[in-house]
Formats: structure tokens, C-alpha cells, sequence
């Protein structure tokens, strides 16, 4: 499998997508390879729109056929928008997890914060090693 180029990376398996669809945000999906691992997504909790997340603090969850696995921000901020297709079709987040499977856009509170984020090598050979 291989993992967008234009997106950043965290070893807990989010990516981030610059820009998102409001001003000033990124987007947050999951990566491939934790969908995969999660197997069938059947339900998911998301922060509330207007919340403050900390970088690396659980901020949602995927229950999935195998388990239950917390969402964690890759960055600090507000959130301003959830992807609210997936209350009716979790299944997004497996079928296309680069795209309409994205999780939720926030705001950075410091956008200099995404640059300790790893690049599609570094995040690959995370995989490997």
C-alpha cells in the first residue's frame, strides 16, 4: 500500500491533509493501514464541533467488528467540522479512509505544530521497522 505523498503523518496512524475545506484548517483522517488493522468500522464518535483537543489526546473513537480504538489529534485546536457521513455510512472510513472517509477538520492553535508531523517515507518505514 502506498500513502499519499501531500499528506503528514503521526505514529498513531492519522494523517493530515493541508488545507482543509475552512479557513485556516487541515483535515484528519486515519491511515490505511489502521483502518485495515481495525477491520469493519461499524460505528464512530467524533469531537463536537466548537471543542479544544490537545495533540495527542484521544478525541474520538472507531468500534470496529474486532475492537475499539481511540481517535487521537495529531495537532492542538479547534474543531470546526465533523464528516457527519459517517453516522450513516461508517464504512466510508474503510472504503476510502484518504478521502470521503476523513474524520474532522480543526483549526491549529499553532500551525508551526504540523511541521513535527512525519512525511509519507518517515511514516512507511514506521510500518516496517
Amino acid at each position: 500500500m502506498s500513502y499519499p505523498e501531500d499528506l503528514r503523518y503521526t505514529a498513531e496512524h492519522e494523517w493530515v491533509r493541508t488545507p482543509g475545506d475552512h479557513e485556516g484548517s487541515v483535515r484528519i483522517g486515519i491511515t490505511h493501514y489502521a483502518q485495515d488493522a481495525l477491520g469493519d468500522i461499524v460505528y464512530v464518535s467524533l469531537p463536537e464541533v466548537g471543542a479544544t483537543v490537545g495533540a495527542g489526546g484521544a478525541c474520538g473513537e472507531l468500534e470496529s467488528t474486532k475492537s475499539v480504538s481511540d481517535v487521537y489529534a495529531p495537532v492542538s485546536g479547534e474543531v470546526v467540522a465533523i464528516n457527519d457521513a459517517l453516522d450513516a455510512t461508517p464504512e466510508l472510513v474503510n472504503d476510502d479512509p484518504y478521502g470521503g472517509g476523513w474524520l474532522f477538520e480543526l483549526v491549529p492553535s499553532d500551525p508551526a505544530a504540523l511541521d513535527g508531523l512525519i512525511d509519507a517515507a518517515a511514516y512507511q518505514a514506521t510500518l516496517e521497522g
